[in-house]
């Protein structure tokens, strides 16, 4: 079958899907890596940003902003690496990103103002969003769509090492050196990633798809959400991100300043949600090809909606502590894992010979839905946990109607 005869959606997970060409398939622990380097970098500066506060004299949501607008650069930066890499191939983008990764990472490390760490900030975002894209767009590439959400499944569950590290890393280092230790670390990670994957990483681009300009790219984005399944499946992983991106905007406060844990108290207890993400990944690893995408998609999305509704039982009903602030988000980590390598396997399905575009579209969605997030929770959340809690559940809800359509289309 030609690439002009591919149908714009792949069967239903209840027929044989059809084999996808055979091209060299990278190295899964790479993969890993390369979707692994945003989530570090974002999370390794998280436990320091009371400290960079204080040393940089700003004010608290000023702080915030290297968080917030570090998702939007990488939801923005997704949907200009996803074209152009349907158009020119993976390895180019992706080893620009690199550059740009490396330059923002070392330009964060030495500022000595506030703005300069946020504008350095967004640079490395648009950099480290290469590998998100990328990697998915290279996983859809050689994989059919049921053995691509298990390999997600596999590759998300390995990916969780780095979010997990990050905080303790980044705990570590603003004691021992200070925050701009963190982005020293990001260097440190970032040059030999780039080397190996200039090495290893093939080039997996099936055949290269037109781009007359801004106005093409415009209107790929406009039919891929004119297909139903791709808009429920970007939904669902967008509102499920939210869950995580709520809580993650809310608890430094809520265990640092509100409950009077240290940091380094905060990162041992954020560690324990990406093990049960690594769990949920693992399940879906193990249950893609067994079960099918929409009943693997069913069961994470109850336990995701499920963990939120439970935050804000908890929160509302029990004293403050730690361990109730943070059981409820591991069981949504748990839904999580499960849920979003067959999500983001169904988007990237409903039109394959576009999963560089489709990518990006979806990680746009994800960041921007993320970074609203964490601003309603700077807007709603006075150290109680109430607003996390509420934020959260709100957007398990939204996941969950999301849920409906994806089931219809």
């Amino acid at each position: 079958m030609s690439p002009r005869d591919t149908p714009s959606a792949d069967p239903p997970s209840t027929t044989m899907t059809p084999a996808a060409p055979q091209r060299a398939r990278p190295p899964v622990w790479l993969l890993v890596a390369m979707i692994g380097l945003g989530p570090f970098t974002m999370q390794v500066l998280v436990p320091s940003l009371p400290a960079m506060g204080q040393d940089l004299g700003a004010s608290t949501a000023t702080i915030q902003l290297t968080v917030t607008l570090y998702l939007v650069a990488v939801g923005v930066g997704q949907l200009i690496y996803g074209p152009l890499s349907d158009r020119f191939g993976r390895r180019p983008l992706l080893m620009g990103g690199f550059v740009l990764y490396l330059v923002g990472s070392l330009a964060a490390a030495l500022s000595v103002g506030v703005l300069g760490v946020v504008a350095a900030r967004i640079v490395q975002a648009v950099g480290a969003c290469a590998g998100v894209v990328l990697a998915r767009a290279v996983i859809r590439d050689v994989w059919p769509r049921e053995e691509a959400a298990s390999v997600l499944g596999y590759v998300t569950m390995g990916m969780t090492i780095a979010p997990m590290l990050a905080p303790i890393l980044g705990s570590v280092l603003d004691q021992w050196a200070g925050w701009r230790a963190t982005m020293f670390a990001c260097l440190a990670f970032g040059i030999p990633l780039a080397a190996v994957c200039w090495a290893r990483l093939p080039e997996t681009l099936p055949a290269p798809q037109a781009l007359p300009g801004v106005a093409a790219i415009l209107s790929a984005y406009r039919g891929l959400w004119a297909i139903p399944a791709f808009r429920a499946y970007a939904t669902i992983t967008a509102c499920s991100t939210g869950v995580f991106f709520a809580f993650l905007g809310g608890a430094p406060y809520v265990v640092v300043q509100g409950m009077g844990y240290s940091p380094f108290a905060f990162a041992i207890a954020f560690a324990t949600v990406s093990i049960a993400f690594a769990l949920g990944s693992w399940i879906a690893g193990r249950g893609a090809v067994r079960l099918g995408l929409l009943r693997l998609l069913t069961i994470g999305v109850a336990v995701n909606v499920g963990g939120s509704l439970l935050s804000l039982v908890t929160i509302l009903l029990l004293p403050p502590h730690i361990l109730g602030f943070f059981v409820p988000m591991a069981l949504v980590a748990v839904g999580n894992g499960i849920l979003q390598p067959s999500a983001i396997a169904g988007a990237l399905s409903a039109r394959p010979q576009l999963a560089g575009t489709a990518s990006a579209l979806l990680g746009a969605m994800q960041m921007a839905f993320g970074a609203l997030m964490t601003f309603v929770v700077g807007l709603v959340e006075y150290g109680a946990g109430f607003g996390t809690a509420l934020t959260m559940a709100g957007a398990g809800v939204g996941a969950w109607l999301a849920l409906r359509g994806a089931r219809r289309a």
